[in-house]
């Protein structure tokens, strides 16, 4: 059946994208009535209707002394709500085939469920949901074991390079920035979290005020309004999040080396980079196409891998969040090249920035990302997580429709302009991870 509705999804989006220009449906959105946001795609050409309900929730919104608190708060909404344990949660979505999840990141939370769009399938499967996000019980038990996990997944992680890698590079391109702190918390934080900060974070961020609610499916507009109402009648209205602060920008070049005992050196390098909704967007996602993006064709990789043989991967992207989030190199070497690997990853960096895009790469990034772009959104699955991302970052609502019209008006010299705006190979914030054997390579420092 899964196999079926994605194929009849497919079939239609690639018929719609042999236009020259995209056309899905366009986005409705409307407000509940205690403010909720509502941003909705009908999708009728299969009976699924997927919903997510978002909340300026993630863990920048954690205290220093607790990160971890949005996390361990999302993941235990589904294990009580009202009268209703976690099995029988589970039991009752089992029953009418809802797959009900959940997740949080820096900027944002949400539960999610999927399920049949007939009609008494849909009013279990969303009382269930609208009862999990207005009377949350985070029961005793599952708060103890979520905590225990979390310590123990902490513990792990000082295990893991690409871990301890990505922790250090955070803390350094962010400083005190809420983007700073680790999702998942440390062990003195996740430690002095208690019951009460869960609820009181529920308490501020759970509210109609900081959500939308996202729907893509087989739903007329009627029906999606009267949805809408039914899980967010029970939110207290609340009050939206504040802004995040700017991120300081990056004052000089940086290089942290971390020592661990492995036989590959983890290097990662990089320094805020773009928001979502940047003007400098869709020139920055071709530039970096070129430069790390595209897999084994693109210019790190060819020079560091294909060339040289000292990674097994290098690759870079920009992460757009709220304010502006990493741009980011990553490379995987034996601890004999890291050396060599490193100097060899700012030089190409130089040199792309300094030459400027090529006519060449830029016409093969165009036809890469456009051409693709309907597998982006080929289920309405991942319908679902463009219209989130559209009506959380406030995004132009034909957002999805402009895209390959955004990427094909696209120059030399925009791309070359945006890259050489945004990345500075001289003020590069760099991560080393790995033995002492190449410790000359690098500033040591504790960084764990």
């Amino acid at each position: 059946m899964r196999v079926f509705i994605r194929h009849v999804v497919l079939v239609w989006l690639l018929a719609l994208f042999s236009q020259s220009a995209i056309a899905v449906p366009s986005i409705q959105n409307w407000a509940t009535k205690n403010g909720a946001r509502v941003f909705f795609l009908p999708a009728p050409e299969i009976p699924i209707v997927d919903v997510r309900v978002v909340f300026d929730a993630g863990s920048a919104r954690d205290s220093v002394e607790l990160a971890g608190l949005a996390s361990l708060t999302n993941g235990l909404m589904i294990e009580g709500a009202g009268k209703l344990d976690a099995n029988t949660i589970s039991e009752r979505m089992e029953d009418v085939g809802a797959q009900l999840g959940s997740g949080s990141l820096r900027d944002m939370a949400w539960l999610s469920v999927r399920a049949l769009s007939d009609e008494k399938v849909l009013r279990e499967t969303m009382g269930v949901l609208s009862l999990i996000l207005s009377q949350p019980t985070f029961p005793a038990d599952a708060f103890a074991r979520e905590k225990k996990q979390m310590l123990v997944g902490y513990q792990a992680s000082l295990q893991q390079p690409s871990a301890l890698a990505e922790r250090a590079f955070m803390k350094a391109l962010y400083g005190k920035h809420p983007y700073a702190q680790p999702s998942g918390g440390n062990g003195k934080t996740i430690e002095r979290i208690r019951q009460k900060d869960v609820r009181a974070f529920y308490n501020k961020y759970y509210v109609a005020n900081n959500a939308l609610i996202a729907i893509v499916g087989d739903l007329t507009r009627l029906k999606a309004e009267a949805l809408a109402e039914v899980l967010s009648s029970g939110l207290r209205a609340g009050e939206k999040a504040p802004p995040l602060p700017e991120p300081q920008p990056i004052k000089q070049a940086k290089t942290i080396y971390i020592d661990f005992p492995s036989t590959q050196t983890h290097i990662w390098a990089g320094q805020p980079g773009m928001r979502r909704g940047d003007v400098d967007y869709f020139a920055l996602y071709v530039g970096n196409h070129a430069l790390g993006g595209s897999g084994l064709i693109s210019v790190l990789s060819d020079e560091i891998r294909e060339k040289r043989g000292y990674a097994y991967s290098a690759y870079s992207y920009f992460s757009p969040m709220r304010v502006n989030g990493p741009f980011q190199i990553t490379l995987q070497t034996k601890n004999a090249h890291a050396k060599n690997a490193l100097k060899l990853l700012h030089e190409t960096v130089r040199d792309y920035l300094d030459a400027g895009i090529s006519e060449k790469q830029l016409e093969a990034s165009k036809q890469n990302i456009t051409g693709g772009y309907a597998l982006r959104l080929d289920s309405n699955k991942k319908l679902l997580n463009y219209i989130a991302m559209i009506g959380f970052y406030e995004l132009p609502l034909d957002y999805i429709n402009t895209f390959n019209a955004n990427i094909e008006s696209l120059t030399v010299k925009r791309v070359s302009d945006a890259m050489r705006k945004r990345v500075n190979v001289e003020k590069l914030i760099t991560i080393v991870v790995g033995s002492k054997a190449d410790e000359n390579i690098a500033v040591k420092s504790n960084a764990r």
